[in-house]
This record gives C-alpha cells, structure tokens and sequence, in this order.
C-alpha cells in the first residue's frame, strides 16, 4: 500500500473525506498509526472519535485501537510544549517498536496522576495541539492537519472549554502561535482538513 503523499505536505497535502480516510487505514495493515494537528476548536477530538467508530471492521485490530489525546497530558495551560514532547516520544519509540508511556494530569487537582502504555504493537490515534512533529512523519502512515477559520475555531474551543478556557485563552494561544511559527507543523500532514463552520 503506497500513501499519497507520504513527504512532508507543503502544498501537496490533499483533502480527503471520512470515508476516505477509513478506507486509507483498511488499507494500512493491523497495526497503523494517525496523527492528528490543529488549532483548538478545529475538529481534531471529533475526527478522533468519528475514526474510532468508524474503524474498518475487516480489520482484525478494530477493537483494540489506542487513543492519545494529548488534553490528557498538557500539564495546565502553560503545558503545550511538554506534551508535545512527550508526543514525539511515543512516536519516536513506536517507529522503533518499543512501548511508550505518558502520564494523566488531573486538570482538576492540578497534578500528574496516573500512567498509560502504549502497545506498539496496536493501532494508535495522537491527536491534539502539538501532535505533529518529525517523528510523526517517520511513523505514522496518516498525519492529518484539521483547520477552521479563526473565529470559527475561537468559538468552538471557548463553547467547549467554559469560563476557564476563556480565562486562559490568550496564554493558549500564544503557544500555538509560537509553535506555528518556529515549527509550521502542518508541513509535516499529508492530508488537511478544513472547514468553513
């Protein structure tokens, strides 16, 4: 199986559907792995959860597909970088067939909580801000940038995350916009998702 677009996107990344891009992970044997990017509020734990449901049945692997978000592992709202690392670890170690661990932080008590495995040998979603890296294009067959519209995208993430989001919402944001100027990670996607509303 050959992916379109296996190099580093640019401007060569294409837009699938969701049906296209299950039927690109029943073509990627059992053990795939999908990174998916992009702005708060653009769509990323959705497609995350669409793909998990909609995981191809032919494949034996289905009901053991691995999820990462990496909401689970920012640890606060200063914590982008932290759990992009710790991404790139998990990935990093997958292409070189060793499991990997992350840490849960508990966003209510403000502290690292409980440890997590991840199988290398088990199909794995990573999504969230911070996801995609170099490591990613070296190990996973599906990267996915998922984009909206500012405002779009400000208002999703706000509805969300509540009042508490809001308050932290610029702290956030810069973050990102510094990721995206020092790494432009979409370069790294093969595919980008972008809507309108």
């Amino acid at each position: 199986m050959s992916f379109p677009n296996l190099e580093p996107a640019g401007a060569s990344a294409f837009t699938p559907s969701l049906n296209e891009i299950v039927a690109l992970i029943a073509e990627a044997g059992e053990n795939p792995t999908i990174v998916i990017d992009g702005p708060s509020g653009a769509g990323k734990s959705t497609l995350a959860d669409a793909l998990l449901r909609l995981w191809p049945r032919q494949n034996s692997s289905a009901e053991r597909v691995q999820l990462v978000r990496l909401d689970d592992i920012y640890p606060g709202w200063e914590g982008l970088e932290a759990a992009a690392t710790v991404a790139q670890h998990i990935l990093s170690e997958r292409t070189r067939g060793r499991s990997a661990s992350w840490q849960r932080y508990d966003w209510a008590r403000g502290e690292l909580t409980t440890w997590h495995e991840v199988d290398p040998t088990r199909p794995l979603i990573v999504e969230g801000c911070g996801s995609l890296s170099t490591q990613a294009v070296e190990g996973a067959q599906i990267r996915i940038w998922a984009s909206v519209s500012e405002d779009v995208r400000k208002e999703r993430a706000l509805a969300r995350g509540g009042e508490d989001f809001e308050s932290h919402w610029d702290v956030w944001d810069q973050q990102f916009s510094a990721r995206i100027l020092r790494e432009n990670p979409e370069r790294f996607a093969n595919m980008i998702l972008a809507a309108s509303e």
